[in-house]
């Protein structure tokens, strides 16, 4: 196993529930979901399902990352993120191009959140299974992360952090979620959501919990945590072996990119509370056509989720896959009038199709 590097201890916010005088924490809000995905899937055993017919381009994505964060009206920053446009340092004699991001939430402390963030790219690409297994040598990182966040001496134990990472080689992008940030596609201006929010009283999430002897109490895991997946967080876990209902096994999404997907958005919770995936795509879009800069797109979701009083620490990563900034969409002139927006109606289209 590789050396992991550890952080030191900090004290900060945490997504744990803080009880009030009625002994009920704060209730949790729900957050507005949008379409599925309709780029090409690739199920767990890698086989390919259906894709677009004919689509024999020769893209080639070109990677370019911005980031923005902001420990909003919260008292310390927990959050972190890794951007490694190029890969190839990181892969020993390899000629693949890739790419890999990362953001992770932290709760109760920056510990958790540090230590992942330093040492979750080495355990992917030093794992076995990399690069030819890339689902098995990502999971093995997370839960890798999570046995080491319990060993080390000097973290905090009650420390966690979720955990969002995209991990792209040649036109191959696998994400991995636990916890409740997104990580969200634009695809010609549609939003298409790559990972699900692991909220508690997410009826799947909401199941396992229960089966494993877990229960929700307005919102919260075991009266505690406003996540059901979470690295670190071993007060609740207990000792490593044992069944515990907050899981560090991420859920795994994976596409082949193509021409049409333009750029990612992955972004904490703080961002997701006050804001849809479609209009965070809309945005982006729009403010690449203006100046074709990463960075400042992130600062402008930061911005505009701050206007909209968004209550949580707030990180965003956006990744573009184009050098070149999304083209103008041309939408047919018709002669019937509409009650609805072109761009509301590409959405409507996307969620029919996906029904």
């Amino acid at each position: 196993m590789a050396s992991l590097t550890e952080v030191s201890p900090m004290i900060g916010d945490d997504k744990a529930a803080h009880l009030s005088s009625s002994g009920k924490p704060p209730r949790d809000l729900s957050v507005m979901r949008h379409c599925n995905s309709t780029a090409w899937l690739i199920d767990s055993e890698g086989d390919e399902r259906c894709g677009p017919e004919g689509d024999n381009t020769t893209f080639q994505p070109v990677f370019r990352s911005g980031s923005w964060s902001d420990k909003g009206p919260k008292r310390s920053m927990e959050d972190e993120f890794i951007c490694v446009d190029d890969l190839t340092e990181h892969i020993e004699s390899s000629s693949s191009t890739g790419a890999f991001y990362g953001v992770f939430d932290g709760h109760g402390g920056i510990d958790a959140a540090s230590f992942t963030k330093t040492n979750i790219l080495k355990l992917v690409t030093q794992d076995k299974h990399f690069p030819s297994n890339t689902k098995k040598a990502t999971r093995s990182a997370f839960v890798k992360t999570d046995h080491a966040l319990a060993d080390a001496p000097s973290l905090d134990k009650s420390s966690g952090t979720t955990a969002l990472t995209a991990l792209i080689l040649d036109k191959t992008m696998l994400i991995a979620n636990a916890g409740d940030s997104r990580a969200v596609l634009g695809k010609r201006g549609r939003a298409i959501e790559l990972s699900k929010d692991h909220k508690p009283n997410c009826t799947s999430e909401k199941l396992r919990i229960e089966k494993l002897g877990g229960v929700i109490y307005d919102g919260y895991l075991n009266g505690q945590l406003s996540v059901a997946r979470a690295l670190g967080d071993w007060h609740i876990k207990g000792t490593k072996g044992s069944l515990c209902p907050l899981s560090c096994e991420p859920e795994l999404e994976e596409i082949v990119l193509t021409e049409e997907d333009e750029f990612l958005i992955m972004g904490c919770d703080g961002l997701w509370d006050v804001m849809s995936s479609q209009c965070a795509v809309t945005m982006v879009r729009r403010e690449l056509m203006q100046h074709n800069d990463p960075e400042r797109c992130s600062q402008a979701l930061v911005k505009e989720a701050l206007q909209r009083n968004s209550c949580d620490n707030l990180t965003v990563v956006v990744v573009c896959f184009s050098k070149d900034p999304p083209p103008r969409i041309e939408i047919p002139k018709s002669h019937k009038r509409r009650s609805i927006s072109a761009e509301g109606l590409d959405l409507l289209k996307g969620v029919l199709n996906d029904l």
